[in-house]
C-alpha cells in the first residue's frame, strides 16, 4: 500500500465534512441596454446556461420563479428543455411575451410557457408538473427599499418599473416547501441572492436560506460564486453604471467608499430521491 492509499484519519475526514462545496462561474452580465434595478438579482443567459446544463436534461422541465427578463426562458428554449415562467403581474407577463416572440422562433416558442402565478402559488402555478420539475430558477427580490430605486434606464421595462413580489422570511419556508413539493426526486433547486446594504448594515440572505431550505427537506449541495462582471488579466473590470466604468478613489479620503455589485451567490440544493413530498 503506497503513502497516498492509506486511510485518513477521522478527524481528517470529518473536517472535509465541514468544508463548503465553493465553486466559481465566470458570467459577465454583458447584455447591452439592460439596466434593471439597482441591486435586483438577476439571471443572466450565461448563469442559466450552466444551472440548465448541469442540472436538468434535454426534455426536462426548468421553471423560473421570478423571471425579470426573458434570458432563462429563451435559453431553456434554446437548450430543447420545456421552460414555464411564473409571472405575477400581466404588465410584465405582456413584455416578456413580446421579448420571447423576438428572440425565438415558433417551435421554440411551443416549449416555453407563462403562467400568471407569484411565488406565493408556486403549486398552482406549476399544477400538473408536481414532481417533474427538473431545475427550479429563483432569484430572490431584495429588500423593500432597493425595489424602489429604479434608475433612468429602466423606464421601457415593465419588468424593472414593478416592484418586485415581497417574500418575507416567513413566507419564504413555505416557498421552499412547495419547491420541495413540484421538484422530481433528485431535481435540484437554485437560489440567487446578492449581499447587500440595509441601514447601514451588510445582508446577506444565503445563512438564513441554507437553514430553512435543510427544515424543508432540502439537502444543501453547492455554493456557487457566480462573477457578473469582466475579468481582464487580474483585475476586475467594474461599471458604475452601464455607460460609465467605476473610478478610482483616494485611500485618504474620509468617504465610503461606493458599493457595486460584483457577484451573485447560487445556493444550490436537491430534493433527494424518494424523500417525502
Amino acid at each position: 500500500m503506497s503513502r497516498n492509499d492509506e486511510p485518513r484519519p477521522k478527524r481528517s475526514r470529518a473536517a472535509e465534512r465541514r468544508l463548503v462545496p465553493l465553486s466559481v462561474w465566470l458570467c459577465p452580465d454583458i447584455t447591452p441596454g439592460e439596466s434593471g434595478v439597482k441591486d435586483r438579482p438577476r439571471v443572466t443567459e450565461t448563469v442559466a446556461r450552466h444551472l440548465i446544463g448541469a442540472c436538468s436534461r434535454p426534455g426536462g422541465v426548468v421553471a423560473d420563479v421570478f423571471p425579470t427578463s426573458e434570458a432563462v426562458l429563451v435559453t431553456v428554449a434554446g437548450m430543447e428543455r420545456l421552460g414555464v415562467g411564473c409571472v405575477p403581474r400581466l404588465p410584465v407577463a405582456q413584455h416578456l411575451a413580446g421579448r420571447l416572440r423576438q428572440e425565438l422562433a415558433a417551435d421554440q416558442r411551443a416549449a416555453v410557457r407563462l403562467r400568471p402565478h407569484g411565488p406565493h402559488q408556486l403549486r398552482e402555478a406549476l399544477l400538473g408538473l408536481e414532481g417533474r420539475v427538473e431545475l427550479l430558477i429563483a432569484a430572490l427580490p431584495p429588500y423593500p427599499e432597493a425595489g424602489r430605486a429604479a434608475g433612468p434606464a429602466s423606464a421601457s421595462c415593465p419588468s424593472c418599473r414593478a416592484e418586485p413580489p415581497t417574500l418575507a422570511l416567513p413566507q419564504l419556508g413555505r416557498f421552499l416547501e412547495d419547491a420541495r413539493h413540484v421538484l422530481a426526486p433528485g431535481g435540484h433547486l437554485a437560489v440567487i441572492t446578492t449581499a447587500r446594504h440595509e441601514r447601514g448594515r451588510l445582508v446577506d440572505l444565503a445563512p438564513g436560506i441554507i437553514r430553512r431550505a435543510g427544515a424543508a427537506g432540502l439537502a444543501y449541495v453547492q455554493h456557487v460564486i457566480a462573477v457578473r462582471v469582466p475579468v481582464e488579466g487580474d483585475a476586475l473590470v467594474v461599471q458604475a453604471d452601464p455607460a460609465e466604468l467605476g473610478q478610482l478613489r483616494r485611500a485618504q479620503s474620509a468617504e465610503l467608499p461606493p458599493v457595486v455589485s460584483v457577484h451573485a451567490d447560487v445556493c444550490l440544493f436537491a430534493r433527494i430521491a424518494g424523500g417525502a413530498r
